[in-house]
């Protein structure tokens, strides 16, 4: 048995122990310490020659598996496509996501946004398109074709400033405190309707004053605001009623002193606002 070289065939690997390492041929056959060495060493051989074996194979075996994969798989990935979610909705902008009073900018930037992020579907392209079109095209209507907006008006005469100041002066109060002036000035305006006379409705009028005055300082607990209040709420109301009368409206009521009673009448209704809701 030569020990110049030992084959391991499992691996299809030869070990070859150099021979100056192994020293003379008795002393390899005859030592069983340097024997059981050698099995040792061959024994480690095979394991690593093992182990590099099968990392070898599956090195080799996991770009081909990736090449079979992208062959096979590659064109579905490129073609799956997000598809736009409100591609049914008939409302363009609705479809777009965004308001009717939105403005150009926005509408062009809720486009550019939709397109480019849809923008491998073509369904979807179409129907954002579609949409953007159409809100284009009415914009362009309106403009040729100007109508007012009630609504927009309305908020923004609301929504300004002037308006936000006189609005702050105004309080609800109680229900029980908005009966009890209700009260008093149609008691008013019923005395003044039912008993006209030939100098026209002073008494009324006066109580009218007073009456104001007393709920503003009830209210407020201020004798001098009640005052001013009350005075200041007395002349624009009559002053109001006034040019309603002989300006816009027709007397509402036909006979004795008809202008002076409805001047009082619409004086009363400023003067409860006013005596109710003033602050």
């Amino acid at each position: 048995m030569s020990l110049s070289g030992l084959i391991g065939s499992p691996s299809r690997c030869c070990l070859h122990f150099h021979p100056k390492g192994l020293g003379p041929l008795h002393n390899r056959t005859s030592s069983p310490a340097s024997f059981g060495k050698s099995r040792e060493l061959l024994r480690l051989e095979r394991r690593n020659d093992w182990a590099g074996s099968t990392q070898r194979c599956n090195i080799q075996r996991i770009p081909m598996i990736k090449c079979a994969m992208d062959a096979s798989f590659g064109d579905a990935s490129n073609g799956s496509a997000a598809i736009f979610p409100r591609i049914n909705i008939r409302d363009p902008y609705k479809r777009l996501g965004i308001s009717p009073e939105a403005s150009e900018d926005e509408i062009q930037a809720a486009r550019n946004f939709l397109v480019k992020q849809y923008a491998g579907h073509k369904p979807s392209i179409d129907a954002i398109e579609s949409a953007h079109d159409k809100i284009v095209m009415k914009k362009f209507y309106e403009r040729k074709n100007p109508k007012i907006n009630i609504k927009k008006k309305v908020r923004e005469v609301t929504q300004s400033r002037y308006v936000q100041a006189v609005t702050s002066r105004f309080r609800t109060p109680s229900t029980k405190f908005i009966i009890k002036t209700l009260v008093v000035f149609v008691v008013l305006g019923a005395l003044t309707v039912l008993f006209p006379t030939e100098e026209g409705p002073t008494l009324q009028v006066a109580i009218s004053l007073i009456a104001t005055m007393y709920f503003i300082h009830d209210r407020l607990k201020n004798k001098l605001r009640a005052f001013l209040y009350g005075a200041g709420a007395f002349a624009v109301s009559w002053l109001v009623g006034t040019f309603l009368m002989v300006s816009v409206m027709p007397p509402i009521i036909r006979g004795l002193r008809s202008l002076e009673v409805t001047t009082s009448l619409i004086t009363y209704i400023l003067l409860w606002v006013s005596s109710t809701y003033l602050i």
